[in-house]
């Protein structure tokens, strides 16, 4: 099985699951064990879930001021739960590949494989909601052609995306290719980075 095989099977189990209930409070229940890759995947894309659903409820135009002040720390957390968990992704391939001799004509890549598979797992969340649009029948035709010519350019950018990723990491375990990874050091969640934050000092 390929990588992106693996993460695409694991990135719609999450995402079916998710809506089971379709809350952003309820409990995941994370069938894979602890710390492996499996457990990583599921958990990011649990994490993509809940967010996507963060960011339709902000939009309410008649949502309430303090509690779009609350939802946003939410978001706050939540994006930095993300981005943890790419990188804890990518310390597993760096793991998986420390033995690799990169050739000397060995190229770096754009991103690295962990945010390659972050779009991944957004994908599987954008095929879903494109999914359900498609079958409403409470739209015009015309909403529906356009549902269902946005799902099947979802659906090929998936596979393009697949068919990449996994190019990617056979390139990097053959090393025609080297992981460099850099941290985001995001800097307005630093209170000594974010000026408004160290200013009230």
């Amino acid at each position: 099985m390929t990588f992106s095989t693996l993460s695409n099977d694991i990135f719609w189990k999450s995402t079916n699951d998710y809506h089971i209930t379709d809350n952003v409070d309820a409990p995941m229940n994370n069938p894979y064990e602890l710390k492996t890759i499996e457990y990583y995947l599921y958990l990011k894309n649990w994490i993509d879930a809940v967010q996507w659903h963060f960011e339709d409820i902000i939009r309410d135009p008649n949502i309430d001021p303090v509690e779009a002040l609350t939802l946003k720390r939410r978001i706050d957390k939540s994006n930095q739960d993300r981005t943890d968990l790419v990188e804890l992704i990518d310390s597993y391939f760096l793991d998986q590949y420390k033995d690799v001799l990169p050739k000397n004509h060995a190229t770096i890549n754009t991103e690295s494989p962990a945010w390659a598979i972050d779009r991944l797992s957004i994908l599987a969340l954008k095929i879903y909601h494109m999914e359900r649009e498609v079958e409403r029948t409470d739209v015009t035709p015309a909403h529906h052609e356009q549902c269902e010519k946005k799902l099947a350019i979802l659906l090929e950018q998936k596979k393009d995306l697949s068919t990449a990723i996994d190019q990617l990491l056979a390139d990097i375990k053959d090393g025609n290719k080297y992981m460099k990874v850099y941290k985001q050091m995001k800097m307005y969640n630093d209170p000594a980075l974010n000026p408004v934050l160290y200013a009230k000092k």
